[in-house]
C-alpha cells in the first residue's frame, strides 16, 4: 500500500492542511485490467448516445415489437414525419443499432441484433426498479 500526501487549500480560512489519499495497488492493477481501451470505449459511448434520444428509442421498440417495417409505417407507428423518422433510422443504422434492406422501392428496417433488445430491457427494468414501478 502506498500513501500519497497532498496539500489543499480549505475553503473556510485559506488555511493549508494535509490529507492523506491511500493508493491500494492490489485494486489499481485489476481494475486498469478491466477498463475498455479508448476506442471501445469510444464506439460504445456513440452506441449510447444514439440510444440516448426519445424518439430513436421509440423506433427501437415499435421495431422489437414488429420485426421488419418501412419508413413510413415506422413514422405512423412513432407519431412523426416521414422525414424525421428517416433522419432517426440513418442516425441508428450508423450507429449499428438498426439494419436496413432494399425491397423494390421502399427500404424495410429491422433491430440489428437481439443485444439491443437485451441492453433495452435491462435499462427499462432499471428505471422501473429506481420509480417504484417493478413488479
Amino acid at each position: 500500500m502506498l500513501v500519497v500526501v497532498t496539500e489543499r487549500r480549505t475553503r473556510h480560512r485559506g488555511e493549508r492542511a494535509s490529507e492523506a489519499e491511500t493508493i491500494h495497488r492490489d485494486r489499481i492493477e485489476p481494475a486498469r485490467a478491466s477498463i475498455l481501451d479508448s476506442g471501445d470505449a469510444d464506439q460504445l459511448a456513440r452506441r449510447f448516445k444514439v440510444l440516448s434520444d426519445a424518439g430513436r428509442l421509440r423506433i427501437i421498440y415499435a421495431l422489437l415489437e414488429v420485426g421488419e417495417m418501412r419508413v413510413g409505417d415506422i413514422a405512423a407507428a412513432v407519431g412523426s414525419s416521414e422525414s424525421a423518422t428517416s433522419h432517426q433510422l440513418r442516425q441508428l443504422r450508423d450507429g449499428g443499432l438498426v439494419r436496413s434492406r432494399k425491397v423494390g422501392r421502399s427500404v424495410n428496417y429491422r433491430v440489428a441484433d437481439t443485444h439491443v433488445r437485451l441492453l433495452l430491457d435491462v435499462a427499462i427494468e432499471h428505471y422501473l426498479h429506481d420509480h417504484g414501478t417493478a413488479p
